[in-house]
């Protein structure tokens, strides 16, 4: 009889969360905004992956670019210009795809395309600020 009970319990245990999961709303991930130089109807996860590619690039996180939000500061307001962090990395992405473009011939290059050939590695190499050496003097002369 006690066995009959337990299965009973755990039987509508386990409906009611299935019943609760099944009503629970997750909401879409947001569409991103105040996009100026990558494709405004971008996906979120191909935003998401472009952005961890300059994580990586820049060995910084989210909070390096963009600042937190008012509402919740524990949140990063990604639509904000206020960190000129933000605006550097958009010149930065016009150069590379101008370079990609003018020197290397990649038609139509799009930022986090693999087959561009200048990319914030290039010169970062995981830090925030390239290294600035001077170039080195030729002897021969």
């Amino acid at each position: 009889m006690q066995f009959k009970r337990s299965i009973i319990v755990v039987i509508v245990l386990v409906l009611s969360v299935s019943i609760g999961a099944a009503f629970t709303k997750t909401s879409p991930p947001e569409t991103p905004k105040n996009l100026k130089v990558l494709p405004k109807d971008m996906s979120p996860e191909s935003l998401d992956k472009i952005m961890d590619g300059y994580k990586a690039a820049l060995g910084v996180k989210c909070n390096f670019c963009h600042v937190p939000s008012k509402e919740d500061p524990k949140h990063l307001d990604f639509a904000s210009d206020e960190k000129g962090e933000k605006k550097i990395a958009r010149s930065m992405m016009r150069m590379t795809l101008k370079i990609n473009k003018k020197f290397f011939d990649v038609n139509n290059p799009m930022i986090g395309d693999t087959s561009l050939v200048i990319s914030c590695n290039t010169c970062h190499h995981g830090e925030p600020h390239p290294e600035n050496k001077p170039m080195l003097e030729d002897n021969n002369h």
